[in-house]
């Protein structure tokens, strides 16, 4: 595991080098989404989210998204474009991925937002994006409950693993 990224948070080159429990913790969420993304045609992976007029390009630990649209997208894709972006928490991003990504990602129109938060052991979802983030907050669920991403998902993450 020697892969890093770059990103920029409000102006800031971070590089991150996730570890392996981080590493992990995304893992056991991709193999829950992955059998609806085959049915739906649609792909996870990290990719580039770009938040146009802001000094911010970030680096998801996870975004689902059209199939169609990553198969020609050579570089950043917008967070509206994603059907679901997640962040897994780390010591030293922890309160970034709480508050900043957290409202940068309802104002630029993500529809859903996972929040793993491997520091306090819990997941929030947050959805209905807006001007000045996310209207609606589900969590947070301590690890071990189970929660449900609405549709085009429509199913139940089991956290008890995270």
């Amino acid at each position: 595991m020697s892969t890093r990224h770059a990103e920029i948070v409000e102006g800031v080159v971070t590089l991150r080098s996730p570890s392996w429990a981080h590493e992990s913790a995304t893992e056991v969420i991709r193999r829950q989404l992955t059998p609806r993304l085959e049915e739906l045609a649609l792909v996870s992976g990290s990719g580039n989210l770009d938040l146009p007029g802001s000094e911010n390009r970030y680096v998801p630990d996870l975004a689902v998204v059209p199939a169609d649209l990553a198969a020609k997208t050579e570089g950043a894709l917008l967070p509206d474009q994603t059907l679901l972006v997640m962040e897994v928490s780390s010591p030293s991003n922890a309160e970034t991925d709480r508050t900043v990504k957290r409202r940068r990602y309802g104002q630029y129109g993500a529809p859903l937002h996972l929040l793993v938060d491997r520091q306090a052991r819990t997941c929030t979802l947050f959805s209905e994006p807006g001007r000045l983030g996310y209207a609606v907050e589900d969590g947070p669920h301590p690890f071990g409950t189970a929660v449900r991403l609405p549709e085009p998902f429509a199913l139940a993450l089991d956290t008890s693993r995270l």
